[in-house]
């Protein structure tokens, strides 16, 4: 049997615990396994439910490698029970050390007697070792065969080497336990990105692939940049962070009242009210008129007044942009009045539908566009309160900071360039570039991909955005729409 010194051992340590991949990790354990106790074999099995499956077998005189992750093992499943000597290590969490399985009368080696008889071989010596994690769980059994004099003879296994592979054993467990409970929670926190994600889909039609397009885009260009020699890369564990961010980058619209968010036209859900307003008034004419014959043509003008105003109204509470000749009409309405049903003379418009139809651009006031743009300031609160670590820990920065312009004229902390990432600034490309080009938008149409283009280059010539970026991002064509 080989000798190791402590370095060599540490080095074992070393390499079984950076092992990131399970498979890889089950096959270095078996192969250090066996040069430690120099055998001919050894088969290694994972603990599922009531089974053991079979995961690698190793016997170096046949030339056996063989794998269930590459495809070249296929056994069925041990039962674990008393028959069995490697399913008797898992319920007794003990190693068993035989010298001659063919003497051993407590265990079931009709298995091992046909492999035998099938390849031309005689399995002799057995060392069995249960793959213990932290938790006292068994997870797996190591299974060593035929142990190898220095002359080539099977001899029975050192009773020396017992205490290290079962410690080297253990040590695979808690790596493999620690690898499952880190992709438990890489699934965990996707499955509540989704599900937050979702929630922001269900409480609106509008804007419910906006989150989608901009994964889409951030993943092929990710892929493109990545092909590239351009000096900026994403390494393989920062891809995820950066997704997370684009996913998590609007969750504060999850507080964001939906008669904002919803806003298809300047007045809103106010349109309503004025409507019965000047519906009343003329009703309110007309009865003047009947009543008082004397004021019939008084009424008939105010009459015509008021539909005329409501045409002006309607005209104006659109999305699109307003011109200075029915800006004008919309403000010589400022002093206009109407009578309500009890016959008071009250404004036409209140001083909040006013101030809605001024809206040159877009459908939103001053105050609703900061009840908009306070969903950032939301996101960094929700996403303050989980814990992101290691490599996820700027995904909420990133996700909070995607309004954030180079010259310090976005919002909310109105950061400049010196205090915003390169992600943050990809970030923001996507988003605006979605913003003008989605087709699900309640308040304008959605623009043809050279006008957004333009746009998001003037925005660079203003030293809002990055110039750099926005260039590679429209020679990567990862702007182009595709399957979300």
């Amino acid at each position: 049997m080989n000798k190791y010194t402590t370095d060599q051992l540490i080095r074992i340590m070393v390499s079984l615990s950076a092992e990131h991949n399970i498979d890889k990790l089950l096959e270095q354990i078996l192969t250090y396994a066996m040069e430690i106790t120099s055998c001919d074999g050894g088969t290694l099995y994972t603990k599922d439910g009531d089974f053991l499956r079979f995961k690698n077998m190793i016997t170096v005189s046949k030339d056996i490698y063989s794998s269930a992750a590459k495809g070249t093992l296929n056994l069925p499943p041990v039962p674990i029970g008393r028959t069995h000597v490697c399913a008797c290590s898992v319920l007794d969490k003990r190693m068993i050390n035989l010298p001659d399985i063919y003497e051993s009368k407590e265990y079931d080696f009709n298995g091992a007697k046909q492999y035998d008889a099938l390849n031309d071989y005689r399995t002799g010596s057995m060392l069995v070792i249960p793959m213990v994690d932290e938790k006292e769980r068994v997870i797996g059994v190591l299974q060593l065969i035929n142990a190898l004099s220095p002359s080539g003879e099977v001899i029975p296994f050192d009773e020396s080497f017992e205490e290290l592979i079962y410690g080297l054993a253990s040590l695979v467990a808690v790596c493999m336990n620690n690898q499952r409970l880190s992709k438990a929670f890489y699934d965990l926190l996707h499955s509540f990105v989704q599900t937050m994600v979702g929630a922001i889909d269900l409480r609106t039609p509008y804007n419910a692939n906006h989150t989608k397009s901009m994964v889409h885009y951030a993943s092929r260009f990710i892929a493109w940049l990545n092909r590239q020699r351009l000096g900026w890369r994403f390494p393989q564990d920062a891809i995820d962070p950066f997704l997370m961010s684009v996913w998590l980058h609007d969750i504060g619209k999850l507080v964001t009242p939906l008669s904002v968010m919803e806003k298809a036209t300047r007045l809103g859900t106010r349109k309503e009210a004025i409507e019965h307003r000047i519906t009343v008034a003329i009703l309110m004419e007309e009865i003047n008129g009947l009543k008082h014959p004397s004021k019939k043509e008084a009424s008939d003008a105010a009459i015509e007044e008021l539909k005329k105003a409501r045409e002006t109204i309607l005209s104006a509470d659109t999305p699109g942009f307003l011109n200075d000749e029915l800006l004008a009409a919309i403000q010589a309405l400022s002093d206009m009045t109407c009578r309500n049903e009890r016959g008071e003379e009250i404004p036409l418009l209140t001083e909040d539908e006013f101030t809605a139809l001024n809206i040159r651009r877009g459908t939103l006031t001053a105050k609703e566009r900061r009840i908009i743009e306070s969903h950032v300031t939301y996101t960094a609160q929700m996403l303050s309160n989980v814990r992101f670590e290691g490599d996820y820990a700027q995904v909420p920065i990133w996700a909070s900071s995607h309004h954030e312009l180079l010259d310090g004229s976005g919002y909310p902390d109105h950061r400049k360039a010196e205090d915003l990432p390169k992600e943050v600034r990809l970030l923001t490309i996507l988003d605006v570039y979605d913003a003008l080009t989605a087709g699900d938008r309640p308040y304008k149409p959605p623009l043809p991909t050279e006008k957004a283009f333009s746009i998001l280059e003037s925005m660079a010539e203003e030293g809002k955005i990055d110039s750099e970026i926005l260039a590679m991002f429209k020679e990567s064509n990862a702007w182009q729409k595709g399957e979300v």
